[in-house]
């Protein structure tokens, strides 16, 4: 028996509400990701599906929410746009990573957004390549604790010594890098999808702490989003 979208959406908010926990590592905040962008289609799956692992089942609840995010019919409202990277188009070496045999300039792009929805207290945006062969995707950004009167990043933002808005903050990526990382897949691979998102959320501060990690910071991402709104860019080597 299929769910119809409604059902779906309200099933993964049963099984989400309260479980995202802030000790999941690095790893598992990717895996989660990864795996989040594979159940768009999640309407289409048997309820089944929704019945966790015991070892599995933290790392599943947080997947299902990131789903539940791509479900959101109130992410339409909300729009990024950027000077530096298009829709479908492919990232320019400006923003590609300047070591691991990739010689770019490692720039993070400049973002702006509009259409906020009512409530929105701060936002996060998020750079994620879901076709890094590591088998749970690669964190490449993640900005944080934007103020809610703020609705753009320059570029540079995120590079060391980049001047981010005041308040904001950033994890350390999958590099193990604090800030941006740019685009590398490996030669020879087709070109990789870059999920570019933007989080509006019901909070002002995420209160992550100084040390958090990316896990931490997206358990908490997950439960403040009120509104999201995503383009992909493409980069091969």
């Amino acid at each position: 028996m299929k769910f119809p979208r409604s059902a779906a959406r309200t099933a993964l908010e049963t099984w989400v509400a309260g479980t995202a926990s802030p000790a999941m590592t690095e790893r598992a905040v990717s895996d989660a990701l990864h795996k989040s962008y594979k159940l768009r289609s999640f309407s289409g799956q048997k309820a089944r599906r929704l019945r966790p692992s015991v070892k599995g089942c933290a790392l599943l609840k947080l997947s299902a929410g990131l789903a539940l995010l791509l479900l959101s019919g109130s992410a339409q409202a909300l729009e990024l746009k950027s000077d530096d990277i298009k829709p479908g188009a492919t990232i320019a070496d400006t923003q590609v990573l300047n070591v691991y045999g990739c010689t770019g300039g490692n720039v993070s792009p400049e973002f702006s957004w509009s259409g906020a929805p009512s409530g929105t207290k701060s936002f996060a945006l998020m750079m994620f390549d879901s076709d890094a062969p590591t088998g749970h995707g690669f964190l490449h950004w993640l900005v944080f604790d934007i103020p809610a009167d703020v609705s753009m990043l320059a570029r540079g933002a995120g590079d060391p010594g980049g001047s981010l808005p005041q308040g904001a903050s950033q994890t350390l990526n999958d590099f193990g890098d604090l800030g941006y990382g740019g685009p590398c897949p490996p030669q020879g691979d087709k070109p990789h999808r870059y999920h570019f998102t933007i989080y509006a959320l019901k909070v002002e501060k995420l209160d992550a702490g100084a040390n958090a990690s990316a896990s931490q910071v997206v358990a908490k991402l997950l439960k403040a989003t009120i509104a999201k709104a995503e383009f992909i860019a493409l980069r091969g080597q």
